[in-house]
């Protein structure tokens, strides 16, 4: 969907590029949907090939945890008892489901709904401006979607490991994109009316009374709304209890960093593990791979220090390390230097030139301690960072370092001889 929205954005801005396009376009999302799912079975029968070429027997069902060494998989009317000597959870998460406004997979929305839309609403709320819910907010509206994004923070992305500055500036390009942001209240009361969905909104139990007097509730008449505050884990019903293996209230597995349980043998890793670790995909990969080399009899830990973030907006963002709110509250003597895309000739080319490349370092050594890149493919630019920070290297190490020309890696060869106090630009 984020390429989609991407190209049929660069389709209003032709003209810019020199391209005079006749007759109508209009996105069409059956076909957008066919092209996804043709794509998600390549990758699925991708992965069976390595299956089969690993010699790794897969079995398709819902799996139980019958006894101490012992799987149940249930497949329609069949049951099938498999033996293991160590065993990886690796059972992921759903959206969270509030009771309040509970999914109906037609007018309220889970994030798994957005991605079987067989239209485009003409307007739809979007609740929490997480990284789920900004992603959607950009991609939806540049699809034609009247959008309107709610958060009970104070400011999108409210997340400790975004650097601010990405979201002051997000929020200054989804406010161009016409996309209004609502901060500091939440959803009080849903209520159908025909075929649109009244929603009304209240304080956020996140305000102090002083604020609570400057805020203006609102009643919103919206074609659906999605809720993307967060997710559950997929832990109910799996037989833990049958080999005592423990989660927390929540139903998060705790682990150590071998990514063992408490129950020697089971490993757990991905986003069932909670928000305690990184829930992301690239996290969960590399925590398979710790696990299962522990399980093999090996001694591996996991490192979470330089773990890139990839967040798909508009422009997208990238970021790895602490951000400059974290240094701080760590009591770090830091430098912070930043550069903005529009100083790049390849921003320009491509029509890109919204956003920044900051770096957050060591006063004493340049140590490069954090990176936060919001701007034209950020999510690929963030590597050359994570390198760095897991490297320990310093900002001069990268300012020396000699970048192709015109690309927008230069970015990272901008801010970083900025950094070292020799600036090409500003």
């Amino acid at each position: 969907m984020k390429t989609t929205a991407d190209l049929f954005l660069k389709f209003k801005e032709a003209e810019n590029f020199g391209i005079s396009l006749k007759g109508s376009f209009v996105p069409d999302l059956i076909r957008l949907m066919k092209r996804k799912q043709k794509i998600i079975d390549i990758q699925q029968k991708g992965i069976l090939n390595l299956f089969k070429k690993s010699h790794i027997k897969f079995e398709k069902g819902r799996g139980f945890i019958k006894d101490k060494g012992l799987i149940t998989i249930k497949n329609d009317d069949n049951k099938k008892d498999i033996a293991f000597d160590k065993l990886i959870i690796a059972t992921g998460t759903e959206p969270l489901n509030i009771l309040d406004f509970p999914f109906d997979g037609k007018t309220i929305l889970s994030s798994n709904d957005l991605l079987e839309l067989k239209e485009i609403p003409e307007s739809i709320m979007i609740v929490g401006a997480g990284v789920i819910g900004c992603e959607f907010a950009n991609i939806l509206s540049a699809l034609g979607s009247t959008v309107t994004i709610v958060e009970g923070m104070d400011r999108i992305l409210p997340l400790f490991s975004v650097d601010e500055s990405c979201a002051s500036i997000l929020t200054r390009e989804m406010k161009k994109r016409k996309i209004k942001i609502i901060t500091n209240q939440t959803v009080k009361k849903t209520q159908k009316n025909g075929k649109m969905l009244c929603v009304t909104l209240g304080d956020s139990p996140f305000l102090n009374n002083t604020h609570k007097k400057k805020i203006k509730h609102q009643t919103f008449e919206v074609e659906k709304m999605a809720v993307c505050i967060g997710r559950s884990p997929l832990s109910k019903k799996m037989g833990f209890k049958n080999i005592s293996l423990k989660t927390d209230d929540k139903g998060w597995i705790p682990v150590n960093n071998k990514m063992e349980t408490n129950i020697k043998g089971v490993y757990a890793i991905g986003d069932i593990l909670g928000p305690s670790k990184i829930m992301l995909a690239h996290v969960a990969s590399h925590e398979g791979m710790v696990a299962a080399e522990n399980a093999l009899g090996g001694n591996k830990t996991m490192n979470y220090n330089a773990v890139p973030s990839a967040i798909f907006t508009m422009p997208e963002i990238g970021n790895v390390g602490i951000s400059e709110a974290q240094a701080i509250k760590q009591n770090i003597d830091i430098q912070c230097t930043s550069v903005n895309f529009r100083a790049l000739g390849k921003a320009h080319v491509i029509g890109e030139i919204a956003g920044q490349a900051k770096i957050i370092a060591e006063k004493s050594n340049g140590k490069i301690l954090g990176v936060h890149i919001i701007g034209p493919h950020a999510t690929d630019l963030i590597a050359q960072a994570t390198l760095a920070i897991n490297k320990g290297m310093s900002v001069s190490d990268i300012a020396n370092t000699i970048h192709a020309h015109p690309t927008l890696a230069e970015i990272m060869a901008e801010v970083s001889l900025k950094g070292s106090g020799i600036a090409l630009h500003g």
